[in-house]
Order: structure tokens, then sequence, then C-alpha cells
């Protein structure tokens, strides 16, 4: 059978403790740039890009029609073994929570503890579904990521970002803009596929933090309130002022939040 994985880049810096961030649709690594400095000097942060974003590919004749997020899993999984990694403190925001899960639910004896952002086990209702499947199917039509930007972009960034942070608000559109179509269509599918992962989070026996931004519509504080019980050993951290991309909002609260976390490892 051959191998579908992809050989991901990653941006890493740091030494110790292996710490992994999984990036939000539809940004890339770069939205860890914050985090990856300033966690430097305490561990080992490997920030990828996923399949089909950034300076990362998709796998020669992957079937476009067949996206699951267990894909992506593998390659994480691929970019550990490459660098003898046993077990690393695994965490992902938006989608990259999406993929954590999903790593989760194949490989759990490699995580040593879990970090979810602004991201929800349930799986998607009917309704949000067909959304995604639509945003999918346009992009490849279009053969743009207008829908992105239009549809998405407005939705992952809070109301005090939009209103006091352009920097901000410039630095997601253009990051969004440059994701290629192809990528918009099989993340979109892959994401609308997923089960529900409310029994993976139960069956989880390291510890996690759960982090979200207080001005997130997308998921919200109550969907990270749902994950902090469906996990055995987990503990809230709320952030003001920060919308879905909060790692990227208020990266200095996020960032002290994961070293807190740490503390307690």
């Amino acid at each position: 059978m051959p191998d579908t994985r992809v050989s991901l880049h990653v941006v890493e810096a740091g030494e110790g403790q292996p710490v992994v961030l999984l990036h939000a649709f539809p940004v890339t690594s770069a939205m860890w740039a914050e985090q990856r400095d300033e966690l430097a000097g305490i561990c080992h942060v490997l920030t990828p890009d996923l399949r089909g974003f950034g300076a990362s590919g998709f796998p020669e004749g992957f079937d476009l029609a067949r996206p699951s997020l267990d894909d992506m899993a593998d390659d994480v999984l691929a970019m550990l073994d490459a660098r003898g990694i046993e077990r690393a403190v695994l965490g992902g925001l938006s989608m990259g929570g999406y993929v954590t899960m999903a790593f989760l639910r194949r490989y759990p004896e490699r995580v040593q503890a879990v970090i979810f952002a602004d991201t929800k086990a349930a799986a998607d209702p009917e309704p949000a579904r067909a959304n995604r499947l639509r945003m999918a199917d346009t992009a490849l039509a279009e053969s743009s990521s207008r829908v992105v930007l239009e549809e998405v972009v407005p939705k992952i960034l809070g109301r005090t970002t939009v209103e006091q942070r352009p920097d901000i608000v410039g630095r997601v559109h253009d990051l969004a803009a440059a994701t290629p179509p192809v990528t918009v269509a099989w993340a979109q599918r892959a994401m609308a596929a997923r089960p529900d992962s409310v029994d993976t989070l139960a069956s989880v026996e390291v510890p996690a933090l759960v982090v979200v931004g207080e001005e997130d519509v997308l998921t919200t504080v109550d969907d990270a309130r749902a994950m902090v019980d469906a996990l055995p050993d987990a503990r809230l951290v709320t952030i003001p002022e920060a919308g879905h991309l909060s790692a990227v909002e208020q990266p200095e609260a996020f960032t002290e939040a994961i070293r807190e976390f740490f503390v307690e490892l």
C-alpha cells in the first residue's frame, strides 16, 4: 500500500520538552510565531504547516474526494517519528484541535499532555456540514479562495480585534488569501466528515488545557466548558477581548496560559 503521508514543513525553536502546535483553518503555522518565540526558552516548539497549507503539499495522486483529518494526524506522527520524538505535548486551535482529537484516537500513547484552543468535540450538525461542503465546491468552481475571505475570515476574529487591531485583521486576511482553493476544499470536506469526539476526550489519560476566546462566536465558551466536562483532567482558560483566533489576537495571554499549564505537568 503506498505511503500517503506528507513530509510537513515545520518551523521549530528551542530545546527540551517537545510541544507541537497545530494551526487553524484557513491560515498556516505562521499564526504561532509569537508562541514559538516566547516558549523557545522553556521547550522545543514545533509548528508544522498541515498538508496543503503554507509550504506543505499534498501526496502525489491524493484523492480530493476522500479527505480525512486522520491523514493529517498521520502526517504529524511521521513528523514526530522523523525526529525520534516518542511523546509530545500536542495542541491545536480550531482545525488544529480537530486534528489533535484525530491523533488522540489513533496514537494516544504518543501524547504527554494536550492543549485544545477554540475548538469543539461535537461533530458538525447537518446545516454546518452542508455549508462546509458548499464552500468547498465554490472554491473549486471559482478556482479562488474568495468564499473564505468573505464568509470565514469575518467570523474568526473577535469584535475587539476587528474594531481596534487593524494590523491583526490584515495579517489574518493575507494568510487566508494565500490558501489555495484545492486546500480550502480538501480541509472543509475533511472537517465536515469528522466524527463526534466526546468519547475520545473521555478516554484521554493525560492533563489537558482548554483555551477559548471570550468573543469566539464559532466555538463558544460553552463549547469549551463542554470539553472540560468531558475530559478527566482539564482546566479552562478564557481569554478576554479575543475571538476564534485567540492565540493571534491575544498572544501574550495565550502564551501565559501555556506557561502556567507547563508548571503543572
